[in-house]
């Protein structure tokens, strides 16, 4: 309760801080600081009585985009913690509240303008995830954009590049002279194909659609990623968004679900 209590009061000093600064003078626009914009994601939900969860997930992400440049710099978050059933070392079944979700991953890639449509872009993304097929998974690629379509309204963009990915499948469990025992599975590593779809769409004045979509494909794991947000603004600065994601790994091992989803709500913060 006294952890619900602290994150509402937060969020409404932060709302409240972004509506001051929308009463106030104009602040900078993108062209005025060479292009960058940014956005900080928040959300939080917590259940107590005949049940127990705690869930909490962030975002942070930095764009820009000018005459030369078109960069982007990510970093997510996301644990939940719930009541689970185990057997204790005195093959009891007991209820115990744990981690049942761990993950966060960063990424950048940094594009160099060849003309106002298409560019060079190099990219690099690292994941951590305690429950996921893999423990982990880190890729490098070099690659060609290609802006398809860019108005006020719509943007639509591609890219598509080789590149190399080493990545860590989660562990197993087997049985050895009738011991469960825990395997580690040996790190793998491979060339890869990258492809990323990036498309923008405003509803409304104050309503916005967002989808992307990346694929990373080589001969041992093919993982691919779509993220789908709809955002409506309140402020200037503040919003609410709905999010939908699908994350999908081809080498998993056996009880391991190939497909993730994720649906999250949160307050955004536009700077």
């Amino acid at each position: 309760m006294n952890k619900t209590l602290i994150v509402a009061a937060c969020l409404l000093a932060f709302a409240g801080m972004a509506q001051a600064q929308d009463a106030g003078a104009p602040g900078n626009s993108a062209a005025d600081n060479g292009g960058w914009t940014g956005s900080g994601e928040f959300g939080f939900a917590s259940a107590h009585g005949n049940s127990r969860t705690e869930n909490i997930n962030a975002k942070l992400g930095l764009n820009q985009e000018n005459e030369y440049w078109k960069n982007n710099f990510f970093l997510n978050g996301m644990r939940s913690k719930g009541e689970v059933t185990v057997t204790d070392a005195a093959g009891n079944t007991v209820d115990r509240f744990s981690t049942t979700a761990n993950r966060y991953d960063s990424g950048a890639s940094v594009g160099y303008k060849l003309d106002p449509r298409s560019y060079i872009v190099g990219a690099a993304r690292y994941e951590h995830d305690d429950f996921g097929a893999n423990l982990w998974q880190g890729i490098v690629s070099l690659g060609y954009g290609y802006i398809a379509l860019k108005n006020e309204r719509t943007e639509l963009s591609f890219e598509i590049g080789p590149g190399y990915k080493r990545y860590r499948p989660a562990n197993m469990t087997v049985l050895v002279n009738g011991v469960n025992t825990v395997v580690r599975r040996p790190t793998e590593s491979e060339a890869v194909g990258r492809g990323l779809v990036n498309y923008k769409y405003r509803l409304t004045d104050n309503t916005a659609f967002e989808d992307t979509l990346l694929l990373e494909a080589g001969s041992k794991n093919k993982y691919y990623q779509n993220d789908a947000g709809l955002s409506v603004s309140m402020t200037k600065k503040m919003a609410l968004k709905l999010g939908f994601q699908v994350r999908y790994n081809s080498d998993t091992q056996p009880g391991t679900k190939s497909t993730d989803t994720l649906t999250t709500t949160n307050l955004v913060y536009n700077f």
